[in-house]
């Protein structure tokens, strides 16, 4: 199902004020840059299976969707789940960690936090990662709750991830904003009546975002503040 009219009326410089209680974000390429960890994961289990071994630069795309579909991609559907265990035998060891805040984030939050809104971290990453990498980069204390998939692959969908998430949190789906940089992260806002936010940081574009029905992006925390509809970065940490 796809909401329609949803969107901020598009702008010449595609920054639009946006007025928002709860704020749900991406983690992988929103919050965190999981670059080395997720190619270095994907490159173990493709060698470990027999294949081709791509480049780091090679696998960015897989930074973002579900990892399973991912692995359908690059080793077909039949091996796919084999793919998975053997990426989390390597991601839970060592690749959860080569992975670093992006700069300026924790700034990001505090302001965001100070004016009121209500945080939540929503990612299709499996939750007890999700937990592990907010709690080692000191990002807990800014969240009410994480949200994340299971292992066994139960709410890697973005759409139905992000309406347990409304559900278990009680928020209002109409005062509520998704954060992200990918198009899975905006398709997911849409399909359960959330705005949206594209970060051009991360891995994803402008013209994934348009592609997806998106308007509205920024390209640093200082314009995503500003977004939202408060005073800049510097002057509200200053």
């Amino acid at each position: 199902m796809t909401i329609r009219g949803w969107w901020p009326r598009r702008t010449e410089n595609r920054l639009t004020k946006l007025s928002s209680e709860a704020l749900f974000f991406d983690l992988d390429g929103t919050l965190t840059d999981p670059k080395v960890g997720i190619t270095r994961c994907l490159q173990y289990a493709l060698e470990r299976l027999g294949e081709p071994v791509p480049r780091m630069s090679e696998l960015l795309w897989c930074i973002g969707p579900p990892l399973y579909d991912s692995f359908e991609q690059l080793i077909g559907p039949e091996r796919a789940q084999r793919g998975v265990d053997l990426y989390r035998e390597r991601f839970a060891e060592v690749g959860l960690f080569e992975n670093e805040p992006y700069p300026r984030i924790h700034d990001t939050l505090t302001v965001l936090r100070q004016q009121g809104h209500a945080l939540y971290v929503a990612s299709s990453k499996p939750r007890v990662f999700v937990q592990q990498i907010v709690q080692k980069f000191e990002l807990s204390p800014f969240f009410e709750h994480c949200y994340g998939s299971e292992l066994d692959g139960t709410r890697t969908d973005k759409s139905e991830l992000l309406g347990f998430a409304l559900a278990d949190s009680g928020v209002n789906a109409r005062c509520t904003t998704m954060i992200g940089d990918r198009s899975h992260d905006a398709i997911g806002a849409q399909n359960n009546g959330l705005k949206f936010i594209g970060v051009l940081y991360g891995y994803g574009s402008a013209t994934e975002f348009k592609t997806a029905g998106a308007n509205v992006w920024v390209e640093t925390h200082e314009q995503l503040v500003s977004t939202l509809g408060h005073q800049t970065l510097d002057e509200s940490v200053n």
